[in-house]
């Protein structure tokens, strides 16, 4: 017979069991059998794969938004920038400037990264020094990257001219290496180094030291913002591999290219257990939820019960009932 002491441990373990930690998680196994229950071919291998693959945009865009957003911060322009900087890489391309196709693609690829921080950085500054609210400074820049995508682009498309340089960049996006995609292995590598950063380093511990509050940070010596400033450019960071798995995809890029996907990657984040308010970020969760919302529309296409074009009504609907769930259990923790 067990005493009342005996039993105190075990509710003790589950006390300290993250729910929300573990909730992403949880939806992602309900998911995936959910639709082995809809369409037997959803649980194949290569639907699973194509899914996986296809989210790896959303994914590297969300890892980052996981260091904006657990720092307090939230940035709305990560769409746009997409379109603005795939636009200079293609143009890059397009220009010929280095004869070596091979070193005028290592070049772009340099180039995009430069961008992509560049981006970042200016959106970091206008929040930080312009002493703006980042949700209208990074509406504020929104607009600035998609005119100037529409402007490059002449209200068209911007597409990659050369064929050898088709042939030579498509395996970044359709090649594997030992049988995985190289998209998947670079949103693994990519999530790897992130969590490292934001677990096991002292500017990963400023981060969620600023987002749960700035005013404690800055008493504790913490440059506030220079945490937020390179928060934001580790955004630009990884919307750049972005760009870089995007363009060798389609081959071309327009003042659509990228909408919504502030949306999708916001979800992401706060699906996969990340704080809205700042002060706790879940690299990985956030993955799970990029994988979420790729299986919800994969479910949705390889069923009939909901036509495909209210996949957009769904996403926004799941980020209203993550934001339900994770005030629920904020208030039993």
């Amino acid at each position: 017979m067990t005493t009342a002491e005996e039993q105190l441990p075990k509710r003790g373990r589950f006390a300290d069991l993250d729910l929300r930690a573990v909730a992403p998680f949880a939806a992602l196994a309900l998911l995936l059998l959910l639709g082995a229950l809809v369409n037997p071919n959803f649980i194949s291998l290569a639907n699973l794969e194509n899914v996986a693959t296809r989210s790896a945009f959303i994914a590297l865009i969300a890892v980052g938004a996981t260091f904006v957003i657990s720092s307090g911060d939230l940035d709305l322009s990560v769409g746009s920038m997409v379109a603005f900087v795939a636009s200079l890489l293609i143009l890059f391309l397009n220009s010929g400037v280095i004869a070596n196709p091979v070193m005028l693609l290592c070049a772009g690829v340099v180039l995009t990264v430069v961008i992509g921080m560049l981006c970042g950085l200016a959106n970091g500054l206008i929040t930080t020094l312009g002493k703006i609210e980042p949700f209208i400074a990074t509406l504020g820049t929104m607009g600035i990257y998609r005119g100037l995508t529409t402007w490059l682009s002449q209200g068209g498309a911007i597409t990659l001219e050369s064929r050898e340089l088709q042939d030579l960049y498509r395996p970044v996006y359709f090649g594997q290496i030992l049988g995985i995609p190289v998209p998947i292995l670079v949103v693994l590598l990519v999530t790897g180094v992130a969590a490292f950063v934001l677990y096991r380093t002292s500017y990963g511990r400023h981060v969620v030291a600023v987002g749960s509050n700035r005013e404690v940070a800055r008493y504790s010596a913490i440059k506030v913002d220079r945490v937020r400033n390179v928060a934001f450019i580790i955004q630009g960071l990884c919307v750049a591999i972005a760009v870089l798995l995007y363009v060798p995809r389609l081959g071309s890029t327009s003042a659509t290219t990228g909408m919504l996907w502030e949306l999708q990657a916001i979800t992401a984040v706060v699906v996969g257990g990340t704080a809205l308010k700042g002060g706790a970020g879940r690299v990985w969760g956030t993955i799970c939820g990029a994988l979420i919302l790729e299986l919800v529309g994969n479910i949705m296409l390889l069923s009939n019960f909901i036509s495909e074009y209210l996949i957009g009504t769904i996403q926004g609907s799941i980020i209203i009932i993550a934001m339900l769930v994770q005030r629920s259990l904020a208030r039993k923790a």
